[in-house]
């Protein structure tokens, strides 16, 4: 018996129980949980704006210790640090043989499975496929890789989303060259590993705009050079700090769309605008067709970063361990698992950067 945060029905409160996790089967890795982050798409999966089978355990960001591995299983030792990947790639679909892996149609396949069971023998599904709400966990091989040498687990934990994500945005995405100006939408965890990584990528300027004033330092600290409050004249705002032009870059890190609208508006004709924030089938963004030629900007999804964890994840150790990038400046509340129903109001509410519950 171990414990963990299962939600068990869309809507409602995540409940923090025992339950019983079997052993790792074939091709499966038993990972003892060192540090897991709240993220905001643990919420949408609470809301059912991202539908997956329930009942499930949640969590999706974290890193740990290997206590156990199934047969055929050689990567990875007991005994061995692992960040959690929640979404392998298959390597055979049509998006991986074109190299896009973070658009693998069976990432989440494994969603579906039965991952542990209550005390009443209810069955529980793995949330995005590695149940990190836990003291314990069991994934499949691919949901694990090799933590990087000189970087804490606590910070590791960060790497499988916020860091992944917001670097990707910024190098994989939206391709941010050194003098660029960017703006960053929404100052949460996602939002603070983008602005760090627009800072090391070089950009001359960085406008940071959320709704809460609060949140300015922590901006200013990861890289922001302009704080703007969101209002009505967000757009208006960035343009007068930029020449008139507007930035060069604006990465959405909400999901709302307003503010996908307000970052478009807020880019330079023949800019970038990145939508990194999963909003829902309700926000609808209405573009008329004159606007889209006379402004030539671009506007993309991003998924996961368009990142490869395999890939990315040593070229993030280095900057971390170069000082670059820091991912404990993200975190702004170090929690227990006993505390990540209260995280999730704070998310609601818009307050602080990440939360991170540690083992």
């Amino acid at each position: 018996m171990i414990r963990a945060a299962v939600l068990p029905a869309v809507g409602s409160p995540l409940e923090i129980t025992g339950i019983e996790l079997p052993a790792p089967g074939p091709g499966q890795v038993r990972v003892r949980l060192a540090a897991a982050g709240v993220c905001h798409s643990d919420l949408s999966l609470s809301d059912g704006t991202l539908r997956v089978p329930v009942p499930a355990v949640l969590g999706h960001e974290g890193a740990g210790t290997v206590v156990a591995v199934g047969e055929g299983v050689t990567h990875v030792a007991p005994g061995d640090d692992v960040v959690l990947n929640w979404a392998p790639s298959c390597e055979t679909c049509h998006p991986c043989s074109l190299g896009e892996v973070w658009l693998c149609l069976d990432a989440l396949s494994g969603a579906a499975a039965v991952h542990a069971r209550t005390e009443d023998g209810t069955a529980l599904h793995p949330g995005l496929n590695v149940a990190a709400f836990a003291e314990e966990t069991v994934v499949a091989a691919g949901c694990v890789l090799p933590a990087p040498e000189g970087v804490p687990l606590t910070d590791a934990a960060l790497l499988g989303c916020a860091v992944l994500t917001g670097w990707g945005a910024v190098h994989h995405s939206a391709r941010v060259r050194a003098g660029e100006t960017v703006a960053v939408f929404g100052v949460g965890g996602v939002g603070l590993a983008t602005l760090q990584a627009a800072r090391a990528a070089g950009a001359a300027a960085i406008v940071a705009v959320d709704v809460s004033p609060e949140k300015e330092a922590l901006a200013r600290a990861a890289g922001a050079t302009e704080y703007v409050v969101a209002s009505d004249t967000t757009a208006k705002d960035i343009r007068r700090l930029t020449g008139g032009h507007g930035v060069d870059v604006a990465v959405e890190c909400v999901g709302r769309a307003v503010t996908i609208r307000t970052a478009w508006e807020s880019t330079r004709r023949g800019g970038r605008t990145t939508v990194v924030g999963i909003g829902g089938k309700d926000q609808r963004v209405s573009f008329n067709a004159l606007e889209i030629f006379h402004w030539g900007r671009t506007l993309s999804g991003c998924v996961y970063g368009n990142s490869d964890p395999a890939r990315d994840l040593p070229v993030l150790a280095e900057h971390i361990r170069a000082g670059r990038l820091d991912p404990g400046a993200l975190v702004t509340d170090r929690i227990t698992l006993d505390d990540i129903p209260a995280a999730f109001d704070a998310l609601r509410a818009g307050k602080g950067g990440r939360a991170l519950v540690v083992f």
